[in-house]
């Protein structure tokens, strides 16, 4: 049995949308017992492990729709596909899902991973042998041999890195239910990607709808939702007229897909951290100032449409794509909320529920964790300081005084030791703190 918790005198952001208040919240077995009067009926009982929280806010914990847990920060999709190993890259996800974690991430998704070993992972912080974030999980994402966003580097049969090219009806059906009886949370399908020769043309769809609705039809009579890489206006309307369940990026929607995308009420994961990112510090790494353009207009011409879309109440959800060289594990969770504010003109607290309330659509959580009211399981983060004012103060672990997971408190004084990959298997030095020092300089 947990020990009982109670959390007294802060701030309260319940992750729902409502107005802050100030009260207390008592901790359970796991769970958020009581909230208010009840709760504070445990205040004079010294048997019970007591928190004060004046000047602090009590809010869930985060939240990432879009992580990659097992790619190790690479800078290239050579080094992605070419330069891991299966039980090491297993051994390492369970290193950085601890990062995760140690930044106020209770949760997250990840569609796809290399070797499936995120489904391992997965099994393995339930089952108590590995602390990290609760997780929901894919296993390959499906690619048709015209590829997705790797070019010529995806064969055109057979399996790479992340990838399971299928080729055929068969195909299809065999590797999804393949994926579903191994434990996949998620079938990913990659609705659009690039053909180099034709870049200036952007992702194009490179799955016909026939094929997306075997996807669909399949998994959901097997239980299993959808979740589709789509960045054109053909691959969304495709992917929700089939009847995906979330849809990560949508981007350069037209009217009839974002009318589309309003009635179905389809969640949207946008995943602009690694563009702005790239934008913001490309710097840092080299990268052109043509190239940094490309990325920061994504954003720009991309903005007005989810605007409308949060507007018209459709779930846009907080995911970062953590796991590339520009989005280290353990330090950009919290700029896809930044970006929403920014860029989207949500306000501080919209931001807030998509990455708490609204995220939990993609761990299958929703109405379960992610808010904090009575009988939800008690993910929370304790923050020293007010993410209504700064919402980039959730970037700040110095700031997250205390982290629970699942009411118990997730142990934060012992230090990530940083480690040095074995030979060949990072290529480049941008990746993890040395990124991270490199625009701490720049910001200063």
């Amino acid at each position: 049995m947990k020990e009982k918790i109670l959390i007294e005198n802060g701030m309260i952001i319940d992750g729902t949308g409502s107005k802050e208040y100030f009260d207390t919240v008592l901790l359970e077995n796991g769970l958020i017992a009581s909230i208010g009067k009840e709760a504070e009926k445990f205040s004079g009982d010294n048997e019970i492990k007591k928190i004060n929280a004046l000047g602090k806010t009590v809010m869930p914990g985060l939240i990432d729709a879009h992580c990659h847990i097992t790619f190790d920060e690479p800078s290239s999709n050579d080094e992605l596909f070419f330069h891991r190993r299966q039980a090491l890259s297993a051994i390492i996800a369970g290193h950085n899902a601890h990062k995760v974690l140690l930044a106020g991430v209770t949760s997250f998704c990840d569609p796809d991973s290399l070797f499936e070993i995120g489904i391992d992972l997965r099994d393995a912080i339930n089952s108590g042998y590995i602390e990290g974030p609760r997780m929901s999980v894919g296993g390959n994402a499906l690619l048709t041999s015209v590829g997705g966003t790797a070019g010529r580097l995806i064969p055109d049969e057979g399996l790479r890195g992340y990838a399971k090219i299928v080729q055929n009806k068969d195909e299809i059906i065999a590797e999804v239910r393949r994926q579903i009886k191994n434990g996949a949370d998620w079938i990913k399908v990659h609705v659009t990607g690039l053909i180099p020769n034709q870049r200036e043309s952007g992702e194009i769809s490179v799955w016909s709808y026939e094929e997306l609705k075997l996807v669909c039809d399949l998994a959901h009579d097997l239980g299993t939702p959808v979740v589709g890489h789509v960045r054109n206006a053909k691959g969304v309307k495709d992917s929700i007229k089939a009847g995906m369940d979330m849809i990560l990026h949508a981007t350069y929607m037209d009217e009839e897909a974002i009318d589309m995308v309003c009635e179905h009420k389809t969640p949207i994961v946008p995943t602009f951290t690694f563009q702005a990112n790239l934008a913001d510090f490309g710097e840092a790494i080299g990268a052109s100032d043509d190239y940094r353009e490309i990325f920061k207009r994504e954003i720009e011409e991309n903005s007005e449409i989810l605007k409308k879309i949060h507007q018209a109440g459709v779930p846009l959800l907080c995911g970062t794509e953590s796991g590339f060289s520009m989005t280290p594990y353990g330090e950009w969770h919290y700029r896809e909320l930044e970006v929403f504010v920014k860029d989207i003109g949500m306000s501080n607290m919209d931001a807030i529920v998509c990455a708490t309330k609204n995220a939990s659509k993609s761990i299958k959580m929703e109405g379960k964790v992610g808010t904090i009211e009575e009988g939800m399981l008690a993910d929370i983060l304790v923050v020293d300081g007010n993410p209504l004012d700064d919402i980039t103060i959730l970037g700040d672990k110095s700031k997250l005084s205390h982290i629970f997971l699942n009411g118990s408190e997730v142990e934060q004084n012992n230090p990530i030791k940083e480690i040095t990959p074995p030979q060949g298997w990072r290529l480049s030095p941008y990746s993890n703190q040395i990124l991270t020092q490199k625009i701490a300089k720049i910001d200063n």
